[in-house]
């Protein structure tokens, strides 16, 4: 009686790590830029609202993400920097690199998530619209905006633990520019010595005519 063993063909295990990279690579891509964008969308929405005192009415008052912290938007542009940085370095480079990444996506989400219900910028309004330093917002109310740059920075994060884990199987920028500086520079040609126009040029140019 025969016994046929399944033995993993050498081909299709090298190719395993290749597929690996061109997956993560995408989704790292696609991670990273998607959550920039979103992160960037909502800082420019409204995050919160509410009403000020001013000569015995209201006045409606609105904060923008951006009003409330600038900390999401600053660190969605250090990310999409990082996730571009990436492929222009190679080994430790890229590890810091990633890291970085990882820490924007991450900086972001806490950032969103601890000034979800800050009041402090629409009572600077407030102070400002009535007058008085001591003024404070009524009537105040939250979007859900700042939950959705917490997910652009979730997404950003992504892409950085992905660059982490599986960023040295991707490809380097650095790599084709050094394989073309390594080309050999190509040599004239000695002049032909039946040819006295390519003499007379190879002797403008101070080299030896006859190739000696």
């Amino acid at each position: 009686m025969e016994y046929v063993t399944a033995v993993p063909h050498p081909r299709s295990e090298a190719a395993a790590p290749a597929r690996s990279g061109r997956r993560s690579l995408a989704v790292a891509l696609l991670s990273g830029a998607l959550g920039a964008a979103v992160a960037l969308l909502a800082t420019r929405q409204r995050w919160a609202e509410g009403t000020a005192t001013v000569a015995g009415g209201s006045f409606p008052l609105t904060a923008k993400g951006s009003d409330v912290t600038g900390v999401p938007a600053a660190l969605a542009i250090v990310g999409l920097a990082a996730l571009v940085a990436v492929f222009a370095v190679r080994r430790a480079g890229r590890l810091v690199v990633s890291g970085m990444l990882a820490l924007s996506g991450a900086g972001i989400v806490a950032a969103a998530l601890v000034t979800a219900s800050d009041s402090s910028a629409l009572d600077d309004k407030a102070a400002k619209a009535s007058g008085d330093t001591s003024a404070t917002v009524a009537a105040l109310s939250h979007t859900g905006w700042p939950y959705v740059a917490a997910v652009g920075g979730l997404l950003i994060l992504v892409a950085g633990l992905l660059a982490l884990r599986y960023g040295s199987l991707w490809p380097a920028m650095s790599g084709r520019y050094e394989r073309g500086a390594a080309r050999p520079r190509r040599t004239a040609r000695p002049a032909d010595p039946e040819r006295p126009e390519e003499m007379w040029k190879a002797l403008d140019r101070g080299e030896d005519p006859t190739g000696a």
